[in-house]
């Protein structure tokens, strides 16, 4: 269990932080990193950095994928911790 509790916290941290640097990047308009990969990294546990970094960094709140699919990924995601925790 601890084992997780570090995978969501890096996680977590990681994506927050790969939502800062994509942020930073488009304002110096340089490479930006794919929205796959954003997806990819909420999809795998990041889903709370990737609403921080959202909210924080006002970064992808206006596209309709972002502003509705994280919050889904999040829902989802606290069902499957919850399933998870009580089937212990």
């Amino acid at each position: 269990m601890k084992e997780i509790i570090y995978y969501l916290i890096f996680i977590n941290l990681f994506t927050f932080i790969v939502f800062g640097i994509d942020k930073y990047k488009a304002i110096k308009n340089k490479y930006r990193i794919k929205e796959k990969t954003l997806f990819f990294l909420a999809i795998i546990g990041g889903v709370i950095g990737a609403i921080f970094g959202m909210k924080i960094f006002r970064h992808k709140t206006l596209k309709p994928s972002f502003k509705y699919g994280i919050p889904i990924l999040a829902v989802i995601e606290i069902i499957l911790i919850i399933i998870c925790i009580t089937n212990k």
